[in-house]
């Protein structure tokens, strides 16, 4: 609990720092929510989707099929970049919610819409740094300098570091001081240490915190002190989920576990090379990518197939994204039925260049859901998360949460089948050829939808049946590129 001091103090500073609009009517406290269990929420990711789009895809799709919550772009009041490029997002101008998804008005009618439809609301936050080092305007008419941001901070509020030469931009990335003081690509970096940034930084986030944001990534968390961003949650209203960006989490990660989950890079790439590669088996059991590669304990951590940065910039290692195909789907699908960390699914617009600007109309996003229906896998947003190998596992991951991996099978390179316990049973068929097995589900006696293939509506499949024979054993056929999922509560009735 905190003092009525700092609640005082906090109040104050809103109105200053995020120059919130007197007529807008504060949203009422939101209601507390049971949290799952880690490694049964899924968070989607809807990448520089507005907040009308948002609040609609909650309602009519995100709620129905499961998601539990949906991380949003940064929120706040950015530079406008020449070009417009995603990494505009990332260069805060000022703690106001504004900018090419939508105003503050819009943004909490979004929270309040989805949190209806059972979806959280998780805001990318940027606590590092503010803008680059130049002078500029923002995209609610903020103008602001070198190390400036009137009414906010100013030249001492910055770190300095003077270890790297002129511009002290960091050199060495495996020094910590040099990447925790140093500036990351020329942008302003915040001295955390101070307590009136941390004040104003945890201003920011409790005002979306009274809006009913459910949680926070926390963007380039890295190259913050661990005791600064501890400092700076301390002074955070409620329990908000907590994830944080770590680039290099193998050696710096278990630094940031007591303020959160830690992004898992590694899993990112080493399971996009299993399946550009082949050899499935290194999946599961000895001699697995788990014995191979020190991931962080599953309670720890944030796991992706991509993100929006390393699909567009990887370093030099390729990962699997909606480019792929097909494989792109089925490691997508495997994600969601292992049962390891807590997983979120990206959801695109298509890109040729790494730094290309999202759809965009004039100043503003281009609609998702338009007035001429659904703008998915046109050319403009691929909305990988509805995708039909994708979105009903959302479902599997849940139902089978707390259940372990068992009858694990594998049939040469390219073809793995595995159960969850007595809950779920989940098959890929990565080859080029249609597959047909026999194989033990783990699952009691019945008929089963496969829930890629159809679904269950009145107790009757409508898709894909398994009959699951009175010793669990099941006869399989699964075509090309494609995976097979059935679980408990897809058992057909009639």
């Amino acid at each position: 609990m905190h003092t009525k001091t700092f609640r005082s103090a906090v109040a104050g500073l809103l109105l200053m720092i995020l120059g919130c609009d007197p007529a807008v009517e504060p949203a009422a406290p939101p209601a507390p929510r049971v949290v799952e269990a880690p490694d049964s929420r899924v968070v989607v990711h809807l990448f520089e989707w507005r907040w009308d789009d948002v609040a609609e895809e909650c309602e009519t799709f995100l709620g129905p099929m499961g998601y539990r919550a949906v991380q949003v772009s940064p929120v706040t009041e950015n530079a406008v970049v020449e070009g417009r490029p995603w990494y505009e997002r990332y260069q805060p101008a000022s703690y106001r919610v504004g900018n090419r998804s939508g105003n503050r008005v819009v943004f909490a009618g979004m929270v309040s819409r989805c949190r209806a439809a059972g979806v959280d609301i998780y805001v990318d936050a940027i606590l590092n740094h503010m803008t680059g080092v130049y002078a500029g305007v923002g995209t609610s008419g903020t103008t602001f300098g070198e190390y400036d941001y009137p009414g906010l901070y100013s030249y001492d509020d910055f770190h300095h570091c003077g270890l790297t030469g002129e511009g002290d931009e960091i050199q060495d990335w495996n020094d910590p001081v040099q990447f925790r003081l140093c500036e990351l690509v020329n942008l302003a970096d915040l001295a955390t240490e101070k307590e009136n940034v941390r004040d104003s930084l945890a201003a920011y986030l409790n005002d979306l915190v009274g809006l009913g944001v459910a949680g926070f990534r926390l963007d380039a968390a890295k190259h913050m002190a661990p005791e600064d961003v501890a400092a700076i949650l301390a002074r955070v209203e409620g329990a908000p989920f907590i994830y944080q960006e770590v680039s290099d989490p193998q050696r710096w990660g278990a630094e940031y576990f007591p303020t959160g989950q830690v992004t898992e890079f590694q899993y990112s790439y080493v399971v996009s090379d299993v399946f550009l590669h082949g050899g499935l088996a290194r999946l599961h059991g000895a001699g697995s990518i788990w014995e191979t590669t020190p991931f962080l304990p599953s309670d720890s951590a944030l796991v992706f197939i991509d993100n929006h940065d390393n699909q567009r910039h990887d370093g030099g290692v390729h990962v699997v994204k909606y480019k792929d195909g097909p494989l792109y789907d089925l490691a997508v699908a495997f994600m969601l039925a292992y049962p390891y960390g807590t997983a979120r699914v990206m959801s695109s617009y298509a890109f040729e260049a790494g730094d290309q600007a999202p759809p965009m109309t004039e100043e503003v996003v281009k609609r998702v859901h338009g007035p001429d229906g659904l703008n998915c896998g046109q050319g403009e947003w691929v909305c990988e998360h509805r995708r039909p190998t994708i979105a009903p596992m959302v479902r599997f991951r849940t139902v089978t949460v707390g259940a372990p991996v068992a009858n694990w099978w594998v049939g040469g390179e390219d073809r793995i089948a595995f159960s969850r316990g007595e809950k779920g049973f989940f098959v890929i068929n990565r080859s080029d050829a249609a597959m047909t097995e026999v194989l033990q589900t783990g699952l009691a006696a019945g008929t089963y939808c496969n829930v890629l293939d159809g679904g269950l509506e009145n107790g009757v499949c409508t898709g894909g049946v398994v009959v699951v024979g009175p010793d669990g054993t099941a006869a399989v056929t699964v075509p090309p590129m494609k995976a097979l999922a059935l679980h408990i509560e897809a058992k057909a009735t009639a």
